[in-house]
Formats: C-alpha cells, structure tokens, sequence
C-alpha cells in the first residue's frame, strides 16, 4: 500500500507500520525497512501519527513523510544499481564521509533537487543532473 499517489494512505501505512514496531508485531519486508529509517531519525517519532499536517520547506519545515521515503526510493536504487552506476557513487561517498546516514542524506538531495527542478520547470525528471550532483558528492 505504500506505493499509492494518496498522500492520506501513504501516511498511514508508514503510520501503521511504525505503531506495529512500538508494539513488537511482525512487521513485513516493506514495514522493517520504513521503520529502520523512522527509528534512525527519532526527531519524527512525534510526527509520524501527525498523517494530515503540512509542512513547508519554505518556512525552514522538514517533511518527515518525504524525507522517509527518499531514504527507501534511494535504498531501492542502490539495491538494484539503478540509474546504473549509483553504488560506486554511494561507495566513493562512503570512503569520504565515513556515516552511512550522512551519505543517504547527500545523495537524497540530489534525489530532491531532480524531483524540485523537475516539478518547478514542469520537464520530465533529469537523470543526468542527478547523476552530476552525485559525481560534485563523490569529489
């Protein structure tokens, strides 16, 4: 259910999700992984019920709920090396920084500068800056 375009569900499966961990349920092979990222970032434990708010990066707002999931659509690529070559960026990353969060945390703003320039210029999301952004990351 996680992979919808209702925001409304979405939350709540992750919502759900993280409840079941609190209360030491099964959780399934989607769940444990959304509930590794939502343990590793306890300042959203708060949020995590909170399914109807906004949240305005503008007004220096985090969204817990997209930062969540650019952790796991970052996992998936890196799972499947996909666009081609992202687990030598990851690995080159690594090397430098040393902190598998932190460099999930770089290379998610790349992810999120693809999906804004994508979203601001109405264009079809552009692989290659996200691959340049990754490659300036590596340096």
């Amino acid at each position: 259910m996680l992979y919808t375009q209702d925001r409304t569900e979405q939350r709540q499966f992750l919502a759900n999700a993280w409840q079941k961990f609190l209360d030491k349920k099964p959780l399934d092979p989607l769940e444990d992984q959304l509930t590794q990222v939502i343990e590793m970032h306890p300042e959203y434990h708060t949020y995590i019920n909170d399914i109807k708010s906004d949240y305005f990066p503008e007004q220096g707002e985090v969204n817990p709920f997209l930062h969540i999931n650019l952790h796991l659509s970052l996992r998936e690529q890196l799972s499947i090396n996909q666009p081609t070559g992202i687990q030598s960026y990851y690995q080159k990353i690594i090397n430098k920084l040393k902190d598998p969060h932190e460099v999930e945390h770089k290379m998610m703003d790349c992810i999120a500068e693809m999906i804004f320039s994508s979203q601001k210029n109405n264009t079809p999301m552009n692989h290659q800056a996200y691959i340049h952004c990754l490659e300036k990351q590596s340096y």
